[in-house]
């Protein structure tokens, strides 16, 4: 691990917004001891609680926060390195109705209790094309947000994936939920909708990339029968790049194919 790394490691161990639990810590069948009291021993009042999972370096986390002082923000991630930088941010600006948690999202209902989350954010998550159960708006975690939100909880979801954003659609028509939104192109539509406007510094990328950014919005009313969409999607034919990708010769290629 780079000394970078363990420098953003050790200093979040001083934050008092970052909250930090991996399967290894504890035993992952036992609530946590946040688990109904977020509002208020962490944040200090009554407000509703939105999360953002797999956040990354929390930009949403942080702009909703700022954006909703009324709102209790918690973004979610397993890549501390990342989440560090929105954690700093929230702290310097001030943001208290921002907080981190460190883990998995699948031990999510370990770490909320019943009707305790208000609205979900999905912001750009691996479409994980191979298999079903480890996609973020799979009728799989559809179980497990239910379990933690009230009942017709909103749900968003941005992504630069065709495959997942078709997929989620199929998903919310196969279990009959209440579809609000939904775009192919975001920055086309929505152009006056400042909530929608925030940027991720993955999404950055796919803009640069020449990529439409596809987002939609549902009610998650609780039932208690899930359904998988038994549907043929067409795969992505593109793959995410690391960090010294050159994003001009992958415009290029794009264009002269």
């Amino acid at each position: 691990m780079s000394k970078n790394k363990l420098r953003k490691f050790a200093e979040m161990e001083t934050f008092d917004n970052v909250f930090q639990c991996s399967a290894a810590d504890s035993d992952m069948t036992m609530p946590y001891h946040l688990a109904g009291k977020w509002r208020h021993e962490v944040f200090g009042n009554d407000n509703p609680l939105t999360l953002e999972l797999g956040c990354g370096r929390g930009e949403y986390t942080v702009g909703l926060a700022q954006m909703f002082p009324q709102k209790n923000c918690i973004g979610i991630d397993i890549k501390g390195a990342r989440m560090w930088a929105g954690a700093k941010q929230a702290i310097l600006s001030g943001t208290r109705n921002a907080a981190f948690l460190r883990t998995n999202i699948e031990f999510i209902t370990r770490f909320f209790s019943a009707d305790e989350i208000e609205e979900i954010w999905i912001t750009f998550p691996d479409p994980q094309m191979k298999k079903a159960t480890k996609r973020l708006t799979s009728s799989y975690f559809m179980q497990r947000y239910q379990k933690i939100m009230r009942d017709r909880g909103l749900i968003h979801l941005k992504t630069d994936s065709p495959f997942l954003y078709k997929y989620t659609l199929e998903m919310t028509k196969a279990n009959g939920y209440e579809l609000l939104k939904s775009t192919d192109n975001l920055y086309k539509t929505e152009t006056n909708n400042p909530i929608l406007n925030l940027k991720t510094h993955y999404e950055q990328q796919w803009l640069d990339r020449g990529m439409s950014i596809k987002y939609l919005c549902f009610r998650l009313h609780h039932k208690q029968e899930f359904t998988e969409p038994e549907v043929d999607i067409e795969k992505d034919t593109y793959r995410s790049y690391g960090r010294n990708y050159n994003v001009s010769s992958q415009k290029q290629q794009m264009t002269t194919k």
